[in-house]
């Protein structure tokens, strides 16, 4: 398929089969239906555009790049880098335009927990609450008895099978709850529905482990918290907050709920004001502050035990060091680097130590590829080491 054609034959059923990707990821809104998340007064960004391809990237397997062959390797759809507040990167593939509103995928984690962030500080949601106390549906079920505080750690005792190729697991079962998939025999119409199905195999608060329902569990949460549909709490609460210059949107279910864990599609400029306000304890660049600075302070500092439920889990040996707070990765031990992550090459860079802020749009064919993002992170620090130096 050419960038931007759409074949007849893109449907649900393939719409995420790598020759697909590209466009798919570009037209969620014409493959799904969608909910648009309202923007408020754009942010003043800086440019200063600089030449960062032939800056020397060194790979995590110790062989040496350069910023270009990362982005030339690794299915690049787009990306930047703000420092401060100026824009000193900008790129755009394909058909891509600044205006393009790109799938997410799981970066959309961070903008719920942030929608979730901006709710505590309105004193409308407790962390140390059950997930039955805010949503009573869920009482009695495998989710009841977690905290709010387990589901933003996804360190809850649900059991959910992550593997992404494997047409068997729950997430492929979530896929198609929110229609991204055609329904199979026996499964769950609408995601609130799979949601009450899923069963507690472990005590709530143990190891981390990455599953993609306890984001839609927090969706919900926000939902009833705030008492209006994810997009109108996001858009009022965040997306108008951060400086945004366009509607992001989210697609929906055939009920109307947010696909809260993956669904957000929004363009490369507007997540790089929200990556801005986490690096800038809580302010956007309009210097409006979003979320409270202890807020954010403690996704930079972690809980009591993080890094030991981290460490406890099945992700610690692709990323030892690693740690996971308020759906906000940290690779490698360092506590000043945030990224927020999706598959098939999604990322927003967040270094507040040097002021650098990384976007990356991508459309690789794996949905986890073990060369591709650990490359492009190499090659947003290399960038920030640059900057700064």
């Amino acid at each position: 398929m050419s960038d931007g054609i759409r074949d007849s034959a893109v449907t649900v059923a393939d719409w995420q089969d790598p020759a697909n990707l590209r466009w798919s990821f570009q037209h969620m809104d014409t493959l799904f239906p969608a909910r648009s998340i309202e923007p408020g007064t754009p942010a003043d960004l800086k440019e200063r555009p600089q030449d960062l391809s032939r800056v020397p990237v060194v790979l995590p397997d110790g062989a040496e790049s350069t910023v270009a062959d990362v982005l030339e390797s690794t299915d690049t759809d787009a990306w930047l880098v703000l420092h401060g507040s100026t824009v000193v990167a900008e790129q755009y593939s394909g058909t891509m335009t600044p205006r393009t509103r790109h799938l997410l995928m799981s970066v959309s984690k961070s903008l719920v927990s942030s929608v979730t962030g901006a709710l505590v500080a309105q004193g409308l949601l407790d962390v140390e609450s059950t997930v039955e106390e805010c949503i009573p549906e869920l009482q009695g079920t495998g989710y009841g008895e977690a905290r709010i505080r387990d589901i933003l750690d996804m360190r809850s005792g649900i059991r959910f099978s992550e593997e992404y190729l494997d047409p068997a697991s729950e997430v492929r079962g979530l896929d198609e709850a929110v229609g991204w998939a055609p329904p199979g025999p026996g499964g769950s119409p609408t995601l609130k529905e799979f949601l009450a199905t899923l069963e507690q195999h472990r005590e709530h608060g143990g190891y981390f482990e990455y599953r993609s329902c306890e984001t839609d569990v927090l969706g919900w949460v926000c939902e009833a918290a705030g008492g209006k549909p994810f997009a109108e709490l996001a858009g009022e609460l965040l997306w108008s907050r951060l400086g945004t210059a366009d509607p992001a949107f989210i697609t929906v279910d055939a009920e109307g709920t947010g696909m809260f864990d993956g669904g957000i599609c929004a363009t490369l400029r507007d997540l790089a004001c929200f990556g801005a306000m986490i690096r800038d304890g809580g302010v956007a660049l309009t210097g409006d502050r979003v979320l409270p600075a202890d807020w954010v302070a403690d996704i930079f500092a972690g809980g009591p035990d993080s890094t030991e439920a981290f460490a406890a889990g099945p992700e610690a040996e692709h990323m030892p060091g690693g740690r996971y707070r308020s759906q906000f990765w940290f690779l490698d031990g360092r506590p000043d680097v945030a990224f927020c992550l999706g598959i098939h090459g999604q990322m927003v860079y967040i270094n507040a130590g040097s002021g650098v802020v990384g976007v990356k749009f991508s459309s690789s064919a794996l949905p986890v590829d073990p060369v591709k993002g650990p490359a492009a992170a190499a090659m947003f620090d290399a960038i920030s080491r640059h900057l700064t130096s």
